[in-house]
């Protein structure tokens, strides 16, 4: 029998249609299928599904903050490239375009013999990166010392400044200066250390450069060869390169010349040499001839200088000039300076005090009395004079130098002698009255150029002080004509005695001859103004006068005589104001003369003040001085002596 199993067998399935695939690869449920399970509260211990929100509201969100920030850039670049498109492209510009200032050459000073005095030469301003110095930049605290420390012996500067210049305040600071005007031989030696620092470095990585930051600027230093050889004339150029003192001062304009420029395109700091490069030339100054001559000058400062030191004496100056053109050939002051060394110079002897002090002449302005005299026929050299032993004018009981009995003089003999009586008496005839002579003799002295410019224009020059006669004191009606109540420079008096030498005709001084310039073409100076002050015959009297203050043995002049020359002069010593108290103190001692008498060539002028040692007369002191100086230039001028016999004029009388 067969056995029935309770057991089905297995349906085959057969594949039917396939079913639609739905979104995310699910497929839909097909006919006949059945519903799908809801689904059910959670089983205890199942994981919980987390349902995402709504991505929209970020989305507009973000895209809400892009529109902004696409709303911001368009504002700026609208407000960049139209409404401040001016000004950025002014500023790119800027930046673009490197103008740099080309300096111009000053020019030089000569003398009348093309020997240089004042020059300019090649120099560096050493500068400074401070960024460098920094901890960042050289890894080490104390950059700016060792720095220092290099810099300081080399530069001749103090060391706390060049540390406190390589750490300023100001962190971003990268330009500084830490000398000025240096010569290329300090800029060479700070080269050369810097060199063999940084090859140091190179193989030593403990050692650092401190003067990598260390840089120069090309620029220029005014020199001048001779020391303080005619500083007072030639005065100096400051720290900003201007003429500072001096001629180089008053033609400052004409030796600085002309800066220029140089534009160029940058970029990295590097010229880009392709783009567009504009250049103005920088015009040189112009070279200024003076009048003076070298030799003439050193003869005059040794002669007032060992003078002054030798008397112990405040200071004193010394004119040479020629009398037929008004040039000077020499002015000297003691004590000087040297305009290249201004750091180690006395402030007080700066300046020109030949034109910037004003002085009592003394004695040395009788020529002026003696001239208003013979000019108006009041007397000849030959007229008598009795000069008693005192003179009592106004309030005042007037002297002559010495005490003397009665003096028989002529007017000659009173000029010779130098009285002072005799002058007051022979200028009294000057008018009916003493108020009319005193007009008289004013108007001689301002002819003569006293109290007035002397035409230079020279910084600091004072005119002296002359008042008008009405306003003379009673002691200064008497005083004036023999120098005192009256004050002068030393280019005033030299000018006087100039005067008389050249025929009576004043010529205005001068300094400079001419100009040089860039083409190398001379240009003359003008012509200086002549004027006619007294007559010919009348310079030629006053001439023969002054020859017996120094040949004769009765004159005071004696210490002046020159072998082989005819020597005219006249001495003075006056009681001299002292500038800090404004009373009367020591003296002021000069000597003022021209030769060869009979054909004036050269004046002289020397006068020194307060001389404290030895005698302080001035045909003493000053009369040695003339003579020195005048021998000295009537030879470098080869000036011939004449060979003529001296006038031989009658110095007293017998009553």
């Amino acid at each position: 029998m067969t056995e029935v199993s309770d057991r089905q067998p297995p349906r085959r399935r057969v594949p039917g249609p396939a079913r639609p695939v739905g979104p995310g690869g699910r497929r839909q449920p097909g006919p006949g299928a059945r519903p799908a399970r809801r689904p059910g509260p959670p089983r205890p211990g199942a994981p919980r599904t987390i349902r995402l929100g709504s991505p929209r509201p970020r989305l507009r969100m973000i895209g809400l903050a892009l529109t902004l920030v696409l709303a911001a850039f368009v504002v700026r670049l609208l407000q960049v490239q139209a409404v401040d498109a001016g000004t950025y492209a002014a500023k790119a510009e800027q930046n673009r375009y490197v103008v740099h200032t080309l300096t111009a050459d000053r020019g030089g000073i000569t003398d009348r013999n093309g020997v240089a005095l004042a020059t300019t030469v090649d120099a560096y301003d050493i500068t400074a990166d401070p960024t460098m110095f920094t901890r960042e930049a050289l890894k080490i605290d104390d950059g700016p010392e060792q720095a220092a420390a290099l810099l300081a012996p080399i530069l001749g500067t103090d060391q706390q400044e060049l540390v406190d210049r390589l750490r300023p305040a100001n962190g971003k600071l990268r330009y500084v200066r830490l000398a000025q005007r240096q010569t290329p031989q300090v800029w060479n030696q700070i080269k050369d250390l810097k060199t063999a620092l940084g090859k140091k470095a190179e193989t030593d990585k403990s050692a650092v450069n401190v003067l990598a930051g260390v840089l120069a600027d090309p620029s220029s230093k005014r020199v001048y060869p001779g020391g303080d050889l005619a500083a007072g004339i030639l005065g100096w150029v400051s720290a900003d390169g201007k003429g500072g003192g001096g001629l180089e001062r008053q033609l400052d304009k004409t030796l600085a010349g002309k800066d220029g420029e140089i534009r160029y395109v940058q970029s990295g700091g590097h010229q880009v040499p392709t783009a567009d490069a504009s250049e103005t030339r920088a015009v040189p100054g112009s070279d200024v001839e003076l009048t003076i001559d070298r030799d003439i000058q050193w003869a005059a400062q040794q002669a007032i200088g060992e003078q002054v030191k030798k008397s112990q004496a405040d200071g004193g100056y010394v004119i040479v000039q020629d009398t037929r053109t008004g040039e000077i050939l020499a002015m000297a002051n003691s004590p000087g300076f040297d305009p290249g060394d201004l750091a180690h110079a006395d402030p007080d002897a700066l300046g020109n005090a030949a034109l910037q002090d004003a002085f009592e002449p003394g004695s040395t302005a009788k020529v002026l009395s003696m001239a208003a005299v013979l000019e108006e026929n009041v007397a000849t050299p030959a007229t008598r004079i009795t000069v008693p032993n005192r003179l009592k004018r106004g309030d005042r009981l007037f002297k002559d130098d010495v005490d003397h009995p009665t003096w028989y003089l002529t007017l000659n003999g009173v000029l010779a002698k130098s009285s002072n009586i005799g002058t007051i008496m022979a200028t009294g005839e000057l008018g009916k009255t003493q108020q009319e002579a005193n007009k008289v003799l004013y108007s001689y002295l301002r002819k003569f150029g006293l109290g007035e410019y002397s035409g230079l224009g020279f910084p600091g020059e004072t005119k002296g002080i002359l008042a008008p006669p009405d306003q003379w004191s009673t002691s200064q009606q008497y005083t004036i004509p023999f120098g005192q109540g009256v004050s002068v420079t030393a280019l005033q008096a030299a000018s006087v005695y100039s005067t008389i030498a050249n025929g009576g005709v004043r010529v205005e001084p001068t300094l400079v001859r001419g100009t040089k310039g860039e083409d190398g073409r001379f240009t003359p100076a003008p012509e200086p103004e002549k004027t006619r002050v007294v007559s010919e015959k009348t310079a030629k009297t006053l001439a023969q006068m002054l020859e017996s203050v120094v040949d004769d043995e009765e004159g005071t002049g004696t210490k002046a005589r020159i072998p082989g020359y005819r020597v005219a002069g006249k001495t003075g010593t006056a009681n001299r104001v002292d500038p800090a108290t404004g009373k009367y103190h020591g003296y002021t001692s000069s000597f003022a003369g021209f030769a060869p008498a009979d054909k004036p060539r050269v004046t002289v002028y020397c006068a020194i003040q307060n001389a404290t040692a030895g005698s302080y007369f001035g045909g003493q002191i000053c009369g040695p001085i003339y003579k020195q100086v005048m021998e000295f230039a009537l030879k470098t001028l080869q000036v011939p002596p004449t060979g003529a016999a001296p006038a031989d004029l009658p110095v007293a009388f017998k009553p």
